[in-house]
């Protein structure tokens, strides 16, 4: 007779082991993203730390998967984070953001491409705008050219103990264009040293027509009661990247100064399916009701256990006990239960005799097991 775990042998508890490996990887697959900036992203090039950051300095975070939430959402003490969208931000979800930073909130637009956030920080009313050319800096950074460490940091509250921010393949901000017709200047918060330039001709080094000087690479700008920062760089805020001198900090400053962080992930695809399941479930009452049917209704048909659903329950249970039946010829049930089976049926037999058929019975299911 084999040997039984959990009363399954051990063919058995492999299928099991394997069922519960690939439905563990499956959780996992639809759970966790690779997307560059995704806050559900441990990897390197991943943002998952911004919840544990925020958490660390007292700040509640949320994630936005659509421009309404700014409607119901208090300004005052809030903090939304836009970072590298995939998708431009149409007229009216700019026109959510605005109205959001009218009424007193912060909002931080990072990226490094021109053309991804222009059209936001212009509908925003603010005159920021981001070049698009690398920002390299021979003397100041980290490693490479390509990782400049701005060292030139206002006497601000967003930059308390902040002394330097290491980019990763950052551009500039440009605050020399206009703005909207309401739009103000900037203010510096964080500058490049005055080694860095923009490689036009993206070859790696500095040309006659490139020239050296301090490029601005963060900074913030009132919009109604509100304000608007902008940073020429998200990848100072992704996981690799936070450890690099002050990225971590700068980060706290600005988060810690608000009671609530809204990470902005709006117009972007790096949300893990379970994890937008889950969002649009909390964002919808009837999905919340469909769910909380479905799941009565589960419940339900286990108790009561219909023939449709029992026939394959039995099937499968059939299928495990032929498959062990080599080694293990007992179905289930034992000879305690035969015996309570057999008195129930016979009611006018003695217990001498429900023994004996007992045994009888016993005894044939074994013959049959070693004949099989």
């Amino acid at each position: 007779m084999g040997r039984r775990i959990f009363g399954l042998e051990y063919p058995q508890l492999l299928l099991v082991g394997f069922a519960l490996c690939v439905a563990g990887a499956l959780v996992v697959a639809v759970g966790t993203s690779s997307a560059s900036f995704g806050v559900y992203n441990a990897g390197w090039d991943g943002a998952s730390q911004l919840r544990e950051e925020a958490s660390a300095v007292g700040t509640d975070s949320e994630i936005v998967r659509n421009t309404t939430r700014y409607k119901t959402v208090p300004a005052n003490g809030t903090i939304a984070v836009v970072l590298s969208p995939d998708q431009l931000y149409g007229p009216g979800s700019t026109a959510d953001l605005r109205r959001f930073v009218e009424n007193g909130g912060t909002l931080l637009v990072a990226d490094e491409r021109g053309a991804g956030v222009n059209g936001l920080l212009s509908g925003l009313g603010v005159s920021a705008r981001l070049d698009g050319r690398s920002l390299r800096d021979e003397r100041h950074n980290y490693r490479s050219p390509a990782l400049v460490t701005a060292r030139n940091v206002t006497n601000h509250p967003l930059t308390r103990d902040v002394e330097q921010l290491t980019l990763n393949y950052g551009t500039a901000i440009d605050i020399e264009r206009s703005g909207g017709a309401d739009s103000t200047r900037p203010t510096i918060l964080v500058n490049t040293s005055s080694f860095a330039y923009l490689d036009t001709d993206s070859n790696g080094e500095i040309d006659d027509s490139e020239r050296l000087g301090q490029y601005p690479v963060a900074t913030t700008e009132p919009v109604g009661e509100g304000r608007v920062v902008v940073v020429s760089d998200p990848s100072i805020f992704i996981n690799a990247m936070l450890d690099r001198p002050d990225n971590r900090a700068f980060l706290r400053t600005v988060v810690g100064a608000h009671d609530r962080l809204l990470i902005d992930y709006s117009h972007t695809a790096r949300l893990p399916p379970l994890v937008l399941a889950i969002l649009a479930m909390r964002e919808s009452s009837a999905l919340q009701l469909l769910f909380g049917a479905g799941a009565l209704g589960i419940v339900g048909l286990w108790g009561y256990r219909p023939v449709w659903l029992r026939q394959p329950i039995v099937g499968l249970r059939d299928l495990f006990d032929r498959n062990g039946k080599s080694s293990a010829p007992e179905t289930g049930i034992d000879g305690n239960e035969i015996a309570a089976l057999l008195a129930d049926r016979h009611p006018d037999w003695e217990d001498d005799r429900v023994r004996r058929v007992t045994r009888g019975i016993m005894m044939h299911r074994h013959d049959d097991g070693n004949n099989g």
